[in-house]
């Protein structure tokens, strides 16, 4: 039986105590030592050592880190990994620019490193489901995607606005779901929380085979809503990744005898399924992911050219909503970032 692969965390926030908790118990995996650029005095496991810097966690022989520490320090955490020959899981996103996700992808790709980003919806079972199904054919064609990703202001976040920080997981699952990418987006944003980042965009796009994007994210309500809903030919699928529940709404076909109506092809309303799926935390699939491409050399992860593709068309939302113009996106060479 080969030695469990020693791993590092960087960033112990609350999502990087989430990491920790995951990393503490994942089978073929050791959690050597925890460091946290913002100087959190506790949080780690118990028993693993707190370090003071990223050398110290180096010095202890590590195969790869978790990156969840503030976005703006991305770059700099996961330059220093790959420079050391170490692999990386970074939490999404990859960057906070184009430029920064750039130099992260010739990095580790330049040394063969495994590194990849953590886009957790991916692995939501609702969403593992619905992509499964729309790859099966069972929508028919897809005519549009509509995500919705709404809450109150998460007060840890301040290096980024809620395009970088929550947009990124619409814009990331839509194209993975659907296998497409992004052509155009248009996107107004708005700041009312006092903060100098954006806290609500609303977006429009458009996908490579022609179907439309929809997309509301804000930090503004007091509701908590996180939904996907894909329309194509057949009906509708309806993620709640909340609950991780996917529902299928079909179009009906009833006929009529109002002559007036016949000339109109519209769909009426069908049967609704709400299916029965296995509901793994998504979090642990996500390692579970990552751990097994590690050993195999490549495998089910989010690539770092798949999350530079999502820092991309991110950048392009700001840009829009900066213009008041839509922006044509370049084709991004990772279809569908799948």
């Amino acid at each position: 039986m080969s030695a469990p692969l020693r791993a590092g965390l960087i960033g112990l926030g609350v999502m990087g105590r989430n990491h920790a908790r995951v990393l503490a118990s994942l089978d073929g995996v050791d959690l050597v030592g925890v460091v946290d650029p913002a100087g959190q005095p506790d949080g780690a496991p118990h028993g693993v050592p707190m370090l003071e810097s990223l050398a110290d966690l180096l010095a202890l022989g590590i195969d790869y880190a978790v990156v969840a520490c503030p976005t703006a320090l991305h770059e700099e955490m996961g330059l220093e990994l790959a420079d050391a020959g170490v692999g990386a899981l970074i939490e999404k996103p990859l960057a906070d620019s184009v430029e920064a996700a750039e130099r992260l992808v010739k990095s580790f790709e330049s040394r063969g490193l495994v590194a990849g980003v953590g886009h957790i919806e991916r692995y939501n079972p609702a969403l593992q489901s619905m992509r499964k199904r729309l790859e099966a054919g069972e929508l028919g064609d897809v005519f549009q995607v509509v995500t919705r990703r709404q809450g109150p202001f998460p007060h840890r976040i301040a290096d980024v606005g809620v395009v970088k920080d929550l947009a990124t997981h619409d814009i990331d699952l839509t194209a993975w779901v659907t296998g497409q990418d992004y052509v155009s987006v248009c996107a107004h944003t708005v700041a009312r929380s006092g903060r100098p980042h954006e806290d609500m965009v609303s977006a429009v796009g458009r996908l490579t085979d022609g179907s439309m994007v929809n997309h509301l994210v804000n930090w503004l309500s007091p509701l908590k809503e996180r939904t996907t809903v894909v329309t194509g030919e057949r009906g509708c699928f309806v993620a709640d990744t909340l609950t991780a529940d996917l529902t299928f709404y079909a179009n009906g076909e009833l006929s009529t005898e109002w002559e007036a109506l016949r000339a109109f092809r519209g769909v009426s309303e069908g049967d609704m399924i709400r299916y029965a799926i296995p509901k793994r935390e998504p979090l642990l699939v996500e390692h579970e992911r990552f751990r097994d491409a590690f050993i195999a050399g490549s495998g089910d992860i989010v690539t770092l050219r798949q999350g530079l593709r999502t820092v991309e068309v991110s950048a392009a939302v700001l840009e829009s909503a900066r213009l008041g113009e839509t922006v044509t996106l370049p084709s991004s060479g990772v279809l569908g970032a799948v």
